[in-house]
């Protein structure tokens, strides 16, 4: 077979077949349909592996769905299914669904041969002739797997030669050699695929890694360099054990540390692990390269910093290349230029003195672990600078009690003007048991607390568990002008960010009250 550019690295994508061989996976066939679309059309795999023979009956008729569509698409010879050296039984299932490729499993170690099949290698032999004749006579093409070759080219390579000259002589397209266990390092990976390339200079060869050491996409760099003209991958990494190849680490590594191309399109790798994730029911870990949802996030201010004088802590791993954004995480290791890039991208400007008090409230927030958004930030701006000058009370401690069956019930402690006084109280919630207590202790501090006639809760979209709170409390105060106010609060948690906005109501009255006079003007 001749190769049209000699730098060109075909990827065949395997997410639909060993990638369901992860636990508790399992495609519906409409998703199998859809992921096959994606992957060829808009990712731009060369091939995909869409199904293992004679699984089951809901197996046979996903195999159907992808192959019906990718005929009609003109795709067909880019659709391959895995079959088994069983004589007409695989090449049979294979016809019956439509499909135009088979990937014969054949024995890449003697061992294997022996103690799995109980078939010597010439009874081996035997048994893939009949199957790939078989196949032929289906007008099947035929690739062939060497399974446990990185076991068999080291320890029985007689076995492999015999089995390789055998694949030759029938007409195999490519020979994919699986490092099934996973076992190989890079080093070894560089000098058994130039022993099969250099043995075999006209045949096809692909690598096929799983991660068992994690080592996969660096067994997939050493095999391309070492002559593999193909390598397999699935999305995210999924596949037996630890999985296969991740495709998006895969490409960009070749991309970037080879001299070779592949075909794939990077920018739309994020939004197909995403569906993958989705579809799978397996997460991606935030910190995945390349499709992680913090690999782009830089959280220390000092890159932050750097970024913003000229990409200092830039990569040719740049977001936008996969289709993403680059973030600034806001918490306790912000500094002013995590926060000036945050308020840019929202389009809010602030003076140096309102920038430094929000970059102090996120500090704070984020000492008590919260996880801070772009889409808090503007909560926590109108927390901020809503916030009293001068603080003259202070809820300096509070304690709620609310369970089934009991009555809620409430503590707290106040500070006003050097005085420190403590109140409990019960209520017919918490919230309203916390006022009951705050009531009791602003009496004995001369302080007139207004009504509540408002109590607004929002979070930012998105619906995290994890996201701030922003509570809003409308006040009007007592008696002949009941002027109407509001304050705002933001806290990780729901009451927390009540207290704040109360907070905030006692300092507001605190503000319009002679000492004394036990009233609002």
């Amino acid at each position: 077979m001749k190769r049209v550019d000699p730098n060109r690295i075909a990827v065949m994508d395997t997410t639909l077949r060993d990638g369901e061989q992860t636990p508790d996976v399992s495609y519906f066939p409409a998703e199998k349909l859809q992921l096959a679309r994606l992957l060829l059309t808009e990712v731009g795999v060369d091939r995909i592996e869409i199904a293992s023979t004679r699984v089951s009956e809901g197996e046979r008729e996903a195999a159907r769905l992808v192959v019906d569509w990718a005929r009609k698409q003109r795709m067909l010879p880019r659709v391959e299914i895995l079959g088994y050296c069983d004589g007409n039984a695989s090449p049979n299932w294979i016809a019956g669904t439509g499909g135009r490729v088979m990937n014969l499993l054949v024995k890449g170690s003697e061992r294997h041969c022996r103690v799995q099949l109980g078939q010597t290698p010439e009874e081996h032999r035997n048994v893939v002739t009949q199957t790939f004749r078989a196949a032929t006579r289906k007008r099947l093409a035929v690739n062939a797997y060497l399974e446990d070759w990185s076991n068999g080219v080291r320890s029985s390579f007689d076995y492999v030669f015999a089995m390789v000259e055998l694949l030759r002589v029938l007409g195999t397209q490519r020979i994919y050699l699986a490092d099934t266990l996973g076992i190989l390092s890079p080093a070894d990976v560089t000098r058994y695929v130039d022993l099969m390339v250099s043995t075999w200079p006209d045949l096809v060869f692909e690598f096929h890694a799983h991660n068992d050491y994690g080592l996969a996409t660096a067994n997939v760099l050493a095999s391309v360099q070492a002559g593999a003209r193909g390598v397999h991958t699935s999305v995210n990494g999924l596949g037996e054990r630890t999985g296969n190849a991740r495709l998006a680490e895969a490409v960009a590594a070749i991309h970037d540390h080879t001299r070779f191309k592949t075909g794939v399109q990077e920018a739309r790798l994020a939004s197909l692990s995403r569906l993958v994730e989705t579809f799978s029911g397996k997460d991606v870990a935030d910190n995945t390269p390349i499709v992680g949802r913090d690999v782009y996030t830089q959280t220390a201010g000092i890159h932050a910093d750097g970024d913003a004088k000229g990409e200092l802590y830039a990569s040719r791993l740049l977001p936008a290349r996969f289709g993403e954004q680059r973030r600034y995480a806001l918490g306790k290791l912000a500094g002013k230029a995590s926060l000036e890039h945050n308020l840019k991208a929202l389009g809010i400007a602030l003076g140096s003195e309102e920038k430094a008090l929000v970059l102090q409230r996120i500090v704070d927030l984020g000492e008590h672990k919260n996880r801070i958004t772009i889409e808090d930030l503007p909560y926590i701006i109108a927390d901020v600078l809503k916030s009293p000058a001068d603080q003259r009370v202070r809820v300096e401690s509070y304690r709620v009690a609310v369970g089934t069956n009991e009555t809620p019930r409430a503590e707290i402690v106040l500070v006003y003007r050097n005085k420190r006084l403590a109140a409990k109280a019960n209520g017919d919630g918490g919230y309203d048991a916390f006022m009951n207590a705050i009531r009791k202790a602003a009496k004995k501090l001369e302080l007139e607390v207004p009504r509540l006639t408002d109590f607004r809760v929002r979070i930012p979209p998105g619906g995290r568990t994890t996201a701030l709170v922003e509570t809003v409390i409308t006040w009007r105060a007592e008696g002949e002008s009941g002027d109407t106010f509001a304050t705002l609060g933001v806290d990780s948690d729901q009451l927390g960010a009540a207290v704040i906005a109360t907070e905030k109501m006692l300092n507001a009255i605190a503000l319009h009250t002679k000492p004394g006079s036990g009233r609002n003007p």
